[in-house]
Order: structure tokens, then C-alpha cells, then sequence
């Protein structure tokens, strides 16, 4: 697989590892799905390195010029064993829809922080009751409620899946065109990466959907509609409650500090978080500027101030050099004068770390307002 940026021009190709012969190419400029397609020419070049390298027992990970930017990764086992290339790219069609959604400007940001997105009903308790009597109906423990492919609610089951299934099943489902009920086969890279499992849907209201993993039972006619109806229309008005959660992520009137104009939170241990860039939307920019501003900070403090999850051993070290692991850091777009200018500030606290953008906030007060907000927050996720 490469991926070649040129301009505001993405640029993703799959080329089969033995052969060279290509897969699919999927193309985005400006966040939009692009009809550009990469030329023959470009495309047996990047095979021609690859193979050159793999000759040589060396990965070639990644190769940059001024514009452009090409990076090779390496597929699973059933797309380097390839017996019949042309059925291959008949059934990786199906995929394309997911692919384009991860090229284009998502409101989404698991496929960075490998955390689920996840949304806050204002009714959670009453969501988790039908959730776990449906789950028992409908016999599998693997159910989620899906809003624009956030996790609304969902039973133990379904959070004990592992990653990367657990963020790309959701992402998956909201990348699809809406239908009231699907049958849809999927594997699972962590759970199951041979063998399919079945992912069923079911649309409570237009953007809300009930999504169960599940075997050959139960059949999608015994959930719909007779066991939905039972289950879930007694709840409408709740139901109703969860669909402007997709772009917000926070119940209606939650206290947020009125400088604030975005906001991550990730729960590291729990692998959730909570993504919005909807407050205070007649000031500042654009909610795509504000994306990629956010987007691009938790990769500058996450490669640089706040390393992935240590092990045991480093665990103990850090006890010992604590004063030398940062809790916070911050980052000012424009001038530090009062009044002017956008900050970006990061605090970890335990297993929460917390990302604000910021409109005309003076930097002093920084630390003060995120340690205020993630208290805020502490007890949503």
C-alpha cells in the first residue's frame, strides 16, 4: 500500500506485494473524494521501489520530496498471497466507501487517536437498560447505538473488542448510505481476520442506529421490525435527544468556558474519546480549520511531550524521574497579546488527557481553564 500526497491532492494505491499489479486507487483533494487518479507511470515507479528494497531485505517505509509525500505499509497475509487478482478487486470495492471516508476531512478522529468516538446522551442510564435487554432478545453481547458513527451507548461485550475493530466498526456504519436494516459480513483484523462475522444494523431515526455483531443467528427478520418496535419505541423521545450528539459530543447546555472552540478528551485506559468542535461557532474558524488545528496538536504533543502508555518497567522509572514527564504544554497561533490570536493546550491527569483550542485566551490562565474543564468532564468519561 502507498499513499502519495501531492498539493491538497491524497493519493491512496494498494499494489500487490509479489506481483506489482494494482489493487485499487482512491483519491481526496480538499477533504473530497477526487477523480484524479494517479498515472501508470507513478504507480509502477513506487512498485519498482518497493521491490527494489524487498530485494535488499529492507522496508522502505516512507520516501518525501518537497510536494509530495509517499509511504509504503505493509498488508495482511491474505493480501500478499493473492491467487486470483481480479476477484480481489471486485471484493475490495466494498471497502471503498470506508476508504474515501478516511482520506476525506472526517468529523471523526479515531483513525488517529486509535480511541472510539464516543458521544454523552443526556439519558445514558435508560439507553444501557434497553441496550442490555435487547442484547439478550436479540441473543449476542456484542450491541452498540450509533449515532454519524459515534458510540451513543453500548454492553460490555461490544466495549471488550479489540483494537483496531473496536474504532472501525462505528467509522464503518457511518460511512455507509442509509438503509433501515443491513446484513452486512465484516472480519474482524484483531478478532477474527479470517473467518467473517456478521454485522447487523437496524435505523432507529435517520443517523441513529443499532449495530450488533454477531454468528449465523439470529436472523435480521426475528430483530426486525416485531423485537426493535418492542424494545425501543418506548424510548423514542430519548432516541430522539441522541441525534444532534453526532457533531456535538456533549449534552445540551454543558458548562464549557465561553474561549473555547473545540475540544478532545481521551480516556487512555478505556480507549474513548470525546471529539467536538462545535462551541462557540460565530467566533474563530472554520470547524475544518479547527479539525485540523486539533488534529495536528495531538500529534505534535503525542510524539513529543506525552509518550504512549508505559510498561511496567518504565512505570517504575517514571515514579522515580516523575519530574521530568510533562503534564502540560500549550501553543499560541498568533500574537500572546490578550484579545488576539488562537492557543492550543494539552494537560494529562492519570489515564485522561485533554486538548483545547482556544479563542483570545491569555496564556497564564491556560493550565487553570483546562485543569477546570477536564474536572468538568472527569465524570463523563
Amino acid at each position: 500500500m502507498g499513499e502519495e500526497g501531492t498539493g491538497d491532492t491524497v493519493h491512496l494505491l494498494c499494489l500487490a506485494s509479489s506481483s506489482g499489479v494494482p489493487l485499487f486507487c482512491r483519491s481526496s483533494r480538499g477533504g473530497a473524494p477526487a477523480r484524479q487518479q494517479l498515472p501508470f507511470s507513478v504507480i509502477g515507479s513506487l512498485n519498482g521501489v518497493h521491490m527494489f528494497g524487498q530485494n535488499l531485505e529492507v522496508q522502505l517505509s516512507s520516501a518525501r520530496t518537497e510536494d509530495t509525500t509517499v509511504v509504503l505499509l505493509v498488508g495482511l497475509e491474505e493480501l500478499t498471497n493473492i491467487r486470483n487478482v481480479e476477484r480481489l478487486k471486485k471484493e475490495l470495492r466494498a471497502s471503498y466507501g470506508l476508504i474515501d471516508s478516511f482520506l476525506g476531512d472526517s468529523e471523526l478522529i479515531g483513525d488517529l487517536t486509535q480511541c472510539v468516538d464516543c458521544v454523552i446522551p443526556p439519558d445514558g442510564s435508560l439507553l444501557q437498560e434497553a441496550l442490555s435487554g435487547f442484547a439478550e432478545a436479540a441473543g449476542t453481547a456484542f450491541i452498540s447505538l450509533v449515532v454519524s458513527g459515534r458510540v451513543v451507548a453500548a454492553t460490555e461485550g461490544w466495549w471488550r473488542l479489540g483494537m483496531p475493530e473496536a474504532v472501525l466498526l462505528p467509522w464503518l456504519v457511518g460511512s455507509l448510505p442509509p438503509q433501515a436494516a443491513r446484513d452486512y459480513p465484516v472480519y474482524l483484523p484483531h478478532g477474527s481476520p479470517t473467518v467473517p462475522h456478521r454485522l447487523l444494523t437496524l435505523t432507529l431515526l435517520p443517523g441513529l442506529e443499532l449495530c450488533l455483531l454477531c454468528g449465523p443467528r439470529p436472523p435480521l427478520s426475528q430483530l426486525y421490525p416485531q423485537l426493535l418496535e418492542r424494545w425501543w419505541q418506548p424510548l423514542l423521545d430519548h432516541l430522539r435527544a441522541c441525534l444532534p450528539l453526532g457533531p456535538r459530543a456533549l449534552p445540551d447546555g454543558f458548562p464549557l468556558h465561553t474561549d473555547i472552540l473545540g475540544l478532545l478528551l481521551l480516556h487512555l485506559e478505556l480507549k474513548r474519546c470525546l471529539f467536538t468542535v462545535e462551541p462557540l461557532r460565530d467566533k474563530g474558524p472554520s470547524p475544518e480549520k479547527r479539525r485540523r488545528l486539533l488534529r495536528n496538536f495531538y500529534t505534535l504533543v503525542t510524539a513529543t511531550h506525552f509518550p504512549p502508555e508505559p510498561g511496567p518497567l518504565e512505570k517504575t522509572e517514571d515514579a522515580v524521574h516523575g519530574a521530568l514527564l510533562p503534564r502540560a504544554c500549550y501553543l499560541v497561533l498568533g500574537s500572546e497579546e490578550p484579545d488576539t490570536g488562537l492557543r492550543l493546550v494539552a494537560l494529562q491527569l492519570g489515564h485522561r488527557r485533554l486538548l483545547l483550542l482556544l479563542y483570545q485566551s491569555p496564556t497564564h490562565g491556560l493550565r487553570h481553564l483546562a485543569t477546570h474543564t477536564l474536572h468538568a468532564l472527569t465524570p463523563l468519561l
